[in-house]
């Protein structure tokens, strides 16, 4: 099948997909029919699989984006009486703070900026000062700045004082090796758009089962509430409780088959981090230089500073790249002036070359 894409997305999801998993998406299905239901039933598997090789988790997927799915766990695992900390050092870990509050769930926040890591003696020293903090949510990949959390320590210190632990693995998962287990985490969160490479749609969560099990009638939403998802899916063979996506859950079977093709999270991983590598030069050689500091970047997304060049204007150098068939991400971050570009989705490093040509052919500077 061809790839008549007009342009590579270099984001962090929606993100480039092979023309194969755009393909399987011709089919329709019914939702009530055993083959869909067996088909979302093995893919539940296939996920609990890939996050963990320890016994005692399952998997739930729950329509929307991943921001549905982050406000469905917070929604719906933390009790009337809970209370939530939340690190944070960019949008994605604001808007699950966001969530706490509109929820009307006491939130605390450590917010260590936007090019710093979380400050784990500070996470510490909370956990074991406030005995009424329950629940501890962290973002893994911070895809506003490129910033990738040290998840694995901050999870011994939640575990440490007993809490349950929530990991925004959002543009991680499936691209960066992990378990959830020995992270600690009792509920991760993804979605089908992002590293596994399927198309926007749904998400989904892989949680610990004896903890999920507690968390009946706790949720603040119908349609999100994510033990009756899980629930029904359960005990009625992989029927979702309302309207399921159909296309986009048989694209990500296929994005997930072609994931194990590749050879697995670690192949995507190396690919992703080439990726990362060959942009990263290739830019500081056009005299572009990054936001962060290497020790803190992901295989993800990368920002560079916008070039101090009185003619420069993002807007005219995007429209340029998407010309050349390249489409990058405007900055998010409030300390600096900045664009990101994403190494993710089907794309390798001649790809990322090609980009690099195409901007040397953009700019006008020396």
């Amino acid at each position: 099948m061809p790839n008549d894409n007009p342009y590579l997305l270099l984001t962090p999801g929606p993100l480039s997909t092979t023309p194969t998993v755009k393909g399987v998406m011709m089919r329709d299905w019914c939702t009530w029919d055993d083959d869909y239901n067996n088909l979302v039933q093995a893919l539940r598997t296939d996920l609990v699989t890939l996050a963990t090789d320890t016994p005692g988790y399952t998997s739930v997927l729950m329509q929307g984006s991943g921001t549905f799915c982050v406000e469905s766990v917070i929604g719906s695992v933390i009790p009337d009486d809970g209370k939530l900390l939340v690190p944070v050092n960019g949008e994605y870990g604001k808007r699950m703070a966001e969530i706490g509050r509109r929820l009307r769930i006491e939130t605390v926040v450590h917010d260590s900026g936007e090019v710093d890591p979380p400050d784990l003696a500070r996470l510490d020293r909370t956990l074991a000062d406030d005995p009424d903090i329950t629940h501890v949510a962290v973002v893994h990949s911070e895809t506003t700045t490129g910033m990738l959390n040290p998840v694995e320590e901050i999870g011994r210190i939640v575990k440490q004082h007993n809490r349950i632990y929530i990991l925004d693995a959002m543009s991680s998962f499936g691209g960066i090796p992990m378990d959830m287990a020995e992270i600690g985490a009792d509920f991760l969160v993804s979605s089908a758009n992002k590293c596994i490479q399927g198309v926007p749609g749904f998400g989904f969560v892989i949680a610990r089962r004896e903890v999920l099990e507690l968390c009946t009638d706790r949720a603040r939403s119908l349609s999100l509430d994510l033990y009756d998802q899980w629930h029904e899916m359960e005990t009625k063979n992989g029927k979702w409780r309302f309207t399921s996506p159909t296309h986009t859950v048989r694209a990500f079977v296929q994005a997930l088959q072609e994931l194990r093709d590749e050879g697995g999270v670690d192949a995507r991983y190396a690919r992703y981090s080439e990726n990362h590598r060959v942009l990263v030069e290739g830019m500081h050689r056009l005299g572009f230089q990054c936001l962060l500091t290497e020790a803190y970047q992901s295989p993800i997304i990368t920002s560079f500073l916008n070039p101090d060049q009185p003619d420069y204007n993002f807007k005219r150098f995007y429209d340029a790249l998407k010309s050349h068939g390249f489409v990058i991400y405007p900055g998010k971050v409030s300390i600096a002036d900045t664009f990101r570009i994403g190494h993710i989705g089907d794309v390798n490093p001649d790809d990322i070359r090609r980009l690099l040509t195409a901007i040397d052919a953009t700019i006008y500077w020396d």
